[in-house]
């Protein structure tokens, strides 16, 4: 089996607090225990918990889908949310932000915001080729998905004749409104697994298949994951395990009014990570009252816009920071050869990417002597190992959060009251008492009204 090359570093976990390691061991193994168990031993067909097996899943389905894609110039990608986030994630981080450029097929567009403007402009850059539909929704009932999905249907319709030929839609096994489109259609459909919910389903077909036809090696992604979760499932004590210690900091620095936790990678191939994770973590803890907020930042840009507040504003949030050793590209900075220039001599044959590093230790630091906490994560290199290690690890580390704080971290019951909201509004059947009960806190909202 592959090794890892990724460290968790918690010196700085406790900020200005004078928290033993030993007494904060003592007083957390219990939790961290139980909540372990619970994960290890819940089924995984139990709602929720499917995530878990993914490392393990059959992928020859989805790799036969995704050679069908490669027949494609392009791909629009609808969904929203989970079904979404992951897979701009996983192209960034693994190809690069400019993967659509050059003679490479197949392109990858993801309609995801209901935006008219942005829906446009993705269907003038694929009409000319051949393009293939994919929607990703579990029930095919979600208003921003499905509103995009038929109007890209219609507009391949209108310029084909045809569509569910060119149509994928990856969705709940048995029921729901896409599975039985699939049924009536005759286009084609992947399983998205019932226990699986959408901001824990990047490491099945919903992220899986997009990936693997755009030529992103899902093996190597689904080993990493692999290999963290033997991990993280063996290794049974705070002092070994590095989710069970950034669990219980999590939960211990939100008791300690420290509301909000930062994640600030130094990478520009991390950004849409951190996205991904602030999705992950705010829909999974943010109920009952309990959770922390998640604050995106990325080094080295907001280091320069972020860290003043960071050090000297108030002590309420819990920071990670993610360094990668080795960017890959290589680009050294040359010799000065301008006398006005000459103060900038010490940038002489710096390498870029050693500098970001050096950036992100200063950032670290700085923190550091703030008295504010901090977990520094370091990785070799960005690639397909590490990358499903990593994901596996913050999809455990968040539900592990979850069962300490004593909630669900699979139910989202704030988006689904959002959900029914929209379906009354939109005049879905059923859901009129939610159109007017909208309409009614809406109206709160207007009570003081400023025209200018």
């Amino acid at each position: 089996m592959e090794k890892l090359s990724i460290s968790f570093n918690f010196g700085g976990a406790f900020g200005r607090e004078g928290t033993s390691f030993e007494d904060f061991r003592k007083e957390n193994m219990r939790a961290c225990a139980d909540a372990a168990r619970w994960l290890k031993d819940t089924p995984t067909d139990s709602e929720g918990h499917g995530w878990m097996d993914l490392p393990e899943i059959d992928t020859a389905e989805i790799k036969r889908t995704a050679e069908w894609l490669k027949g494609y110039d392009s791909i629009i990608h609808v969904g929203i949310g989970g079904s979404a986030l992951g897979n701009l994630m996983l192209n960034q981080a693994l190809l690069g932000d400019h993967y659509n450029r050059g003679t490479t097929r197949p392109k990858f567009y993801l309609a995801d915001n209901p935006d008219p403007t942005k829906a446009r402009a993705i269907w003038e850059e694929v009409r000319e080729g051949r393009t293939a539909l994919v929607g990703v929704s579990k029930s095919g009932a979600t208003a921003e998905t499905m509103s995009q999905f038929l109007w890209f249907r219609d507009q391949i319709i209108k310029l084909r004749g045809r569509a569910d030929d060119d149509v994928l839609v990856i969705t709940d096994p048995e029921k729901g409104i896409f599975r039985s489109f699939a049924r009536s259609s005759g286009c084609r459909a992947a399983d998205l697994p019932a226990s699986v919910g959408g901001r824990y389903s990047v490491l099945s077909a919903a992220g899986l298949i997009s990936a693997a036809a755009l030529g992103i090696d899902i093996d190597e992604l689904l080993m990493g994951a692999g290999i963290m979760k033997k991990i993280l499932l063996e290794n049974a004590s705070i002092e070994s395990n590095p989710a069970w210690l950034a669990s219980s900091l999590h939960n211990y620095h939100e008791k300690m009014g420290r509301p909000m936790a930062v994640i600030m990678p130094y990478s520009s191939r991390m950004a849409y990570f951190a996205e991904w994770f602030a999705q992950l973590w705010g829909e999974s803890l943010g109920k009952e009252g309990r959770g922390t907020t998640p604050v995106r930042a990325l080094g080295a840009i907001d280091q320069h816009s972020q860290v003043q507040l960071y050090t000297e504003g108030p002590d309420d949030k819990f920071f990670t920071i993610i360094n990668i050793r080795d960017h890959g590209d290589k680009i050294y900075v040359p010799y000065v050869d301008h006398d006005a220039l000459s103060p900038l001599s010490y940038l002489d044959n710096a390498e870029i990417g050693n500098m970001l590093g050096l950036e992100a230790m200063s950032t670290a630091a700085a923190i550091a002597k703030a008295g504010r906490p901090l977990i520094w994560v370091e990785t070799e290199k960005i690639d397909c190992l590490t990358i499903g290690a990593l994901i596996f690890y913050y999809e455990y580390m968040t539900a592990m959060t979850g069962r300490i704080m004593g909630i669900d971290p699979f139910d989202q019951p704030g988006v689904e009251q959002g959900k029914k909201y929209t379906y009354g509004l939109m005049g879905r059947d059923g859901f009129g008492k939610d159109a007017a009960e909208a309409k009614e806190w809406f109206e709160k909202i207007s009570d003081i009204s400023l025209d200018i």
